[in-house]
């Protein structure tokens, strides 16, 4: 009996350990692509045409190797399988814990957490629901909540933007990316077996700091200059 008990603890150690790599390695293809995607963002900050030409080289990038759009494809597919991994195995993770940490453990665990540590698994659902209605405004639906055409991706930024509600939702779930990041980025590197010395600790700490503030303080600027009127028609 005791031999199972050991088997079955070691298979589930296993198992976390697994899940645990499964987020780590999601999560840095997540960080690599919103890096990218910020960058192409503050192509707004060029006007129109550098916006739109930005735009439209994803759509034509590889060709004729790859037919059209057929990059995007790529990365959507590489992206979607990203998230079911990295949501699921949140998700088994969560029910694990939660099976196994008694409640006063978990109260003081709190006490001595950082603030994205604590909002990771609800910072993560508001991200998911961010990132549907983001697909919804700018890509599948092309929401124009101004009335205005949504054939011009510019145009379509500029009239998001110009509207003060879309903003601040954007602003919120960008604070909220910038701590699931400072937390992540940290969780990641210690996964991967990067923090195992009080120097390496410090540096994975900072690296997610940065990491942080570099994204989601990017993000921020071309919601804010627009609304501001610096980016403008």
């Amino acid at each position: 009996m005791a031999t199972d008990t050991l088997v079955k603890n070691a298979r589930a150690a296993r198992t976390t350990i697994a899940l645990k790599l499964a987020m780590a390695t999601s999560g840095l293809i997540f960080i690599g692509f919103v890096l990218m995607h910020m960058y192409g963002n503050l192509k707004a900050f060029g006007g129109r045409d550098a916006f739109n030409k930005y735009a439209e080289h994803l759509r034509t990038f590889g060709e004729p190797m790859l037919p059209h759009e057929g990059l995007l494809w790529v990365i959507r597919v590489v992206l979607l399988v990203a998230l079911v991994v990295h949501v699921a195995s949140a998700a088994r993770l969560a029910a694990r814990a939660s099976k196994s940490r008694p409640v006063k453990y978990e109260v003081k665990k709190n006490k001595h957490s950082s603030i994205s540590s604590r909002t990771m698994r609800w910072g993560g659902v508001a991200l998911l629901l961010f990132i549907v209605w983001h697909l919804i405004n700018f890509t599948i639906g092309k929401v124009n909540v101004s009335g205005g055409a949504t054939t011009d991706p510019f145009n379509l930024l500029v009239d998001s933007f110009d509207v003060w509600w879309l903003t601040l939702i954007y602003l919120l779930a960008m604070l909220a990316l910038g701590l699931h990041l400072h937390h992540g980025t940290w969780s990641a590197l210690q996964t991967l077996g990067l923090t195992n010395s009080a120097r390496s600790r410090k540096a994975a700490k900072t690296t997610g700091l940065i990491v942080a503030v570099v994204i989601a303080g990017g993000f921020m600027l071309v919601p804010l200059f627009t609304l501001f009127g610096v980016i403008s028609k």
